[in-house]
This record gives C-alpha cells, structure tokens and sequence, in this order.
C-alpha cells in the first residue's frame, strides 16, 4: 500500500495544505510546533475516524483539533492498495462516517461494513489491520527526549510484548495475570470467601436448608387450614344456634308482650263490667230518686202553696179584720164622745169604704187562691217534664249499658281468640325456628317453654363460646399467617434460588470463558513461540545485526528473561542491559519484522523522530536499512533536524524531500 496524495482542508494547525508522498523513503522535516504530531494523527484520523471521547486525556482529538472559527473541518488521503487499485478518503470530521471512491470515484462507502461505534471499517477490511494494531506497528510514536532506567525497561518490555502477543502494550503475562485476577474478582475459587462464586453458593447453601422445611411448613399449613376449617364450621353452627336462640328470645318477649296485652285487654273488660255495673247503679237511682222526688215535690209544694195561701188569707184577714174593728171603733167613739155630726158623718161614711175593702179583700184571696192553683199545675208540668227528662237520662243510660254489653260480649270473644292466637303463632313460630336452625338443641313447647332468663343464660353461654371460637380462629390466623409468610418467603427464596443458579451459571459460564480465554491464550502463545516467535525472532536477528552493522548476531525471546541479545562474543545479555539507542534500534527491529505478518498488503512505515538518540553512524546505517525497506515499503519519516539529509545526500542516495 502506497499514500499517494494528502489534502487538509483545516486540521489543528494544517489549513489547506496538500502534501504528494513518494513510493518509497519520505522524509518529512519540519521544526518544532511546525504541525508534524497533527500531520501523524491526521493520518490516523482520516483512515479510523476522530474520536470525542478523551480516553484519559484531558482533552478529546476532536475537541483538540477541531479549527476554533467556521472552517471545514475535513481532508482527503489518495492511496494506492498492492493490486494497483487506487482509492480516495474524504473524511468530514464532524461526521462519523467518511467516503470512499475508487479510480471511478464512485462513492463505494456503503460496500463495507458499518460499527455502530467506530463508523466505517472499510480501511480495516481492506487492510486487516485495525487502529490499535497500528499504532502498535505501522507507526512509531515519538520518543522521549531522554529515557531513565524505568522507561528503558518499559520499552524493552513493550518489545517483550509485542514479539510474544503481537501488540507492544499486550504482555502474555499481564494478561494471564489479569485473566487470573478477574477469575478471583469476578468468579472466585474454593479458597476464596467473598468473591461471587463463594457468596452465590454460600448463599444457595442457606437457602437449600430452608428449603428442606417447606414440606413441613406446608404440611403444618394444611393441619392449619383444616382446624381453620373447622373452627369455622363450629363457629358457624354456634352462630345459627345463637340466631335461633336470640328469635326464641325476642319470640318469648313478644309473646310476653301479646299476654300483657291481652292481660290489659282482661283488665279493660274488668273496667266495662264495673262500667256497665255502675250504669245499672246509676239508673235505679235516677228511678228511685225520680219517684221519691216526685212524690216529695208533689206533697211539699201542695203543703206549701196552702200555707203560703192560708198565711196570705191569715195576713190579709188580720189586717182587715184590724182595721175594721179601728174603724168600728172610731165610729162608736166618735158617736159617743164626738157631738159633731160633720165627724160623725165622715166616719160613718168610712163603713161602706170598710166593706168595699173586705170586699176587695175577699176578691184578692180568691185571686191568691186561683194563683196557687196555677202554681200547683206549674209545678205538676214541671214534674212531668222532670219525668221525660229522667226518661231521656233512663233511655241514654239504657243505650249505654246495651252498648258496653254489646262491646264486652265481642272484647271477651276478641280476647279468647287473641290468646288463642298467641299461643297458636307461638307454637308456630317455635317450630319455623327450629326448623330454620338446625343446631338449635333445645326441647321447646308450648307447655314445656323454658323461662327467658334460661334462654338468655343459654344465649350469653353461646356468645362465649363464639368468642373462645373467634380466639382460636385469631390463634390459627396468626399461625397461618405466619406460615404463609414463611411459604411466601419460601417462594421468595425459590426465585432467589433461581435467580441464585442462573447467576451461578453466568458466573461459571464466565469462569469457563476466562479459562477457555486462558487456554487459548497459553494455546496461542505456545504457537506463537512454536511457529511465529521463531520467524519474528529470526526476522528481528536479520534485521538488528543489518542496523547495528552485525554488532549484535541473534535476538530470541524468553518467558521470564524477556528479549535476550547475542553479543559478537556469544554472550548472551537480558536487552534491557542495552544502550537506549541500541534498545530503539531493536525496537524498531521489531516493528519492521512484524510488518510482514499483520497484513496482507506492504503497509507503510511511519517514523516520528524514531533516531533522536542515534548518533551519526547508527543513523547511517539505519537510514540505509531504511532504503532496503523502502523497496516493498513506503516510508514516512518525520524529524526535526537535517543529519538525515545530509547522510543521504552525502551518500547520493535517492528520497523524497518534504519540508512543513
């Protein structure tokens, strides 16, 4: 594979540069903060996409490249693929997909496959290699100005691990031991107390023992529900004895009250007799007073009218009788002593006037007397109007007796028909009772009734047993309930159990994959020290006895040593014994040995500032390894300095010059 042609329309600093790379050495120069870095990951970019996520960094690529004012934010690379066949990238960074045109420029995006995460995979299927594996091999990042002991080692183990696993941050040994350590985190063993696999059966264990008491508990639940069942049936039996006995109750007051009644309705009748008694009393007085009466006032006003009469005649005579003797008096007087004739003539003339008053005497008496008579047929009409009155008072009086008697003769018949009555709707009630409350067992008749206060006595008794009734039925609830909780914790734990195996079975199903993962791993590794390690270390012995000019013959790779280096003398040293420069020289080694093998096409070498630390000859003959390279591979050089320029030139060597 061979870049062609880059074009930046606006990246970090680049904006609207275009760079044309040669087939085979490029070396791009370039001061420093001149852009090489954002040229690097423009590269990177372009082909797997800008990230947004910072991935520990303090800021994401987009954010850090993205231009600060309205520029577009885009480029395109032009490449060449090993059959010849040319593409073009454009890539809109504030897009998640780029676009793919072949020698057509037909857009041919759509003919690879898409990841939800990381957009297009065109690049990687075309190249089969992904963005990890080249950073790993394909480009070196820059190194540090100066390397200390520590990161000399770092480095020598990043080849360790990129000759073991094929990656420089991948060590057989980290994985096995990170492997190892997610099994204890994640899973657990049989000497482990916390982890998920210990806690799941420990858990399980506890359960199960609860488990083995749910026959019990629903057996125990079964005894509860039947005295449950029982307790209500009696309950219930008790209930329509005391129905019944609280009718019987209200049934005997009832007919209590019926007596009374009728008792009252005895006593009113009582009342009419006495009544109709005192009416017959009334009416013999009234006769034998109206006689007595009668014949009083007949004799009395007879005696009265005739004294009343023989006084007035008495009275009347008396007077008169006074005055005519005064007046015979008079006269004899006056004719004896009186000699005057004038007097004597008066007085004289006072006779006649004597008589005319006797007379009218006389005629007065007879009129007292027809007077009295009339009176006395006053009185005799009064007495008979008297006696209709007391006809009338006889004939009310008769009418109320006849009435009351009437009224009695039906009261006395209403009575016997009503205590018939009672006693009959008793007799009846009692037995619809009975016959409506079958628990009721109590010998009731009309001439064999228990008393009130018996039945009340048999009521308040069955009252207390419903209560005791009830205190069990309570008792065997609250036990029932209890049970039931116990069930439905049971069921609770059932599911827990459940939930408790599927766990367990992710977690073995885990614990199989992480074994599995490392059985293919130590699988992998001993194919890989079998059959890839022996070529990479064959490869990586050719190549750094080419760069350090056969100071160094043989590079192998041992589990716990690392890479170990054969000197010209035979000796063979761990490589972390190394100088830095030698220790890069190697790691470049490495990279360049493992390009053959992830990649179908002859992908390109990306260098940035890789001989910072070499001095003039090392860099001599690394350039010239360089050269040798660049025949099937496109190399990019990035530096900062022109030492690599003037050994080229100084050597008349052909290359690419690119300057930033």
């Amino acid at each position: 594979m061979k870049i062609k042609n880059i074009k930046i329309n606006s990246y970090g600093t680049l904006k609207e540069k275009e760079i044309s790379l040669g087939d085979n050495l490029n070396i791009i120069y370039g001061k420093n903060e001149s852009g090489k870095s954002t040229l690097l990951n423009y590269i990177k970019n372009i082909f797997y996409g800008i990230s947004k996520n910072k991935n520990g960094k303090e800021i994401s690529d987009y954010e850090k490249y993205k231009p600060w004012i309205g520029e577009e934010f885009s480029g395109k690379i032009k490449y060449r693929l090993d059959d010849g066949t040319n593409y073009e990238i454009y890539r809109d960074f504030s897009k998640k997909n780029a676009k793919l045109f072949n020698d057509n420029l037909e857009d041919i995006s759509n003919q690879y496959k898409i990841d939800k995460k990381d957009g297009s995979q065109f690049f990687c299927d075309q190249t089969n290699v992904d963005e990890k594996m080249y950073l790993s091999t394909i480009m070196t990042p820059q190194q540090e100005v100066v390397l200390d002991h520590t990161t000399q080692n770092i480095l020598v183990q990043k080849m360790a691990n990129l000759a073991g696993t094929g990656e420089d941050t991948v060590s057989f040994q980290k994985a096995m031991d990170k492997l190892n350590k997610r099994l204890v985190e994640e899973v657990g063993t049989n000497r482990t107390q916390d982890r998920p696999l210990n806690l799941i059966q420990k858990r399980m264990k506890e359960i199960e023992i609860v488990l083995k008491d749910e026959v019990d508990q629903l057996k125990d639940k079964r005894n509860l529900e039947g005295s449950k069942d029982e307790i209500l049936e009696k309950i219930e039996k008790e209930k329509d004895r005391n129905n019944g006995l609280r009718k019987l109750v209200m049934l005997i007051q009832k007919s209590q009250i019926d007596q009374e009644k009728n008792t009252l309705k005895n006593q009113l009748q009582d009342e009419k007799e006495e009544k109709i008694k005192n009416l017959k009393e009334q009416k013999e007085n009234l006769i034998k007073n109206n006689e007595l009466n009668k014949k009083v006032n007949l004799e009395k006003s007879k005696e009265e009218n005739e004294n009343r009469l023989n006084a007035k005649i008495k009275k009347r005579y008396f007077i008169f009788g006074i005055i005519f003797i005064l007046l015979i008096g008079i006269n004899i007087l006056s004719f004896t002593f009186i000699q005057n004739k004038i007097v004597n003539y008066i007085f004289l003339t006072l006779i006649p006037i004597e008589l005319i008053l006797f007379i009218i005497n006389y005629r007065k008496n007879n009129q007292l007397k027809k007077e009295i008579q009339k009176q006395v047929l006053e009185q005799k009409l009064e007495d008979k109007l008297q006696n209709q009155k007391l006809e009338e008072q006889l004939l009310m009086v008769n009418n109320q007796i006849n009435l009351l008697e009437k009224e009695l003769q039906n009261y006395k018949k209403e009575i016997e028909e009503e205590k018939e009555n009672i006693d009959k709707n008793l007799i009846l009630s009692i037995e619809e009772i009975k016959r409506e409350h079958q628990n009721l067992d109590i010998s009731l008749s009309i001439t064999n009734l228990i008393m009130e206060d018996e039945l009340q006595k048999e009521l308040n008794i069955s009252q207390q047993k419903i209560m005791e009734y009830r205190l069990k039925l309570n008792g065997l609830e609250y036990e029932n309930k209890n049970v039931s909780e116990r069930l439905e914790e049971i069921v609770g734990l059932k599911e827990e159990y459940e939930n408790l195996r599927e766990q367990l079975q992710i977690v073995e199903e885990k614990n199989k994959c992480i074994q599995a993962t490392k059985e293919l791993l130590e699988k992998a590794y001993e194919e890989m020290k079998k059959s890839v390690t022996p070529k990479f270390t064959q490869n990586l012995s050719e190549l750094i006895k080419k760069i350090t000019d056969g100071k160094y013959q043989k590079v192998s790779i041992h589990e716990e040593k690392g890479i170990i280096v054969e000197l010209q003398n035979g000796e063979y040293i761990p490589a972390s014994l190394l100088s830095v420069g030698t220790i890069d020289q190697l790691y470049l080694s490495l990279r360049l040995a493992m390009l053959d093998e992830i990649s179908q096409e002859k992908m390109p070498i990306i260098l940035d500032e890789a001989f910072a630390y070499f001095d003039e000859e090392r860099l001599k003959n690394s350039l010239l390894f360089l050269l040798e390279q660049a025949r099937e591979h496109q190399i990019m050089l990035f530096t900062c300095t022109k030492r690599e320029k003037q050994i080229l030139d100084g050597l008349n060597l052909a290359y690419h010059w690119i300057e930033l």
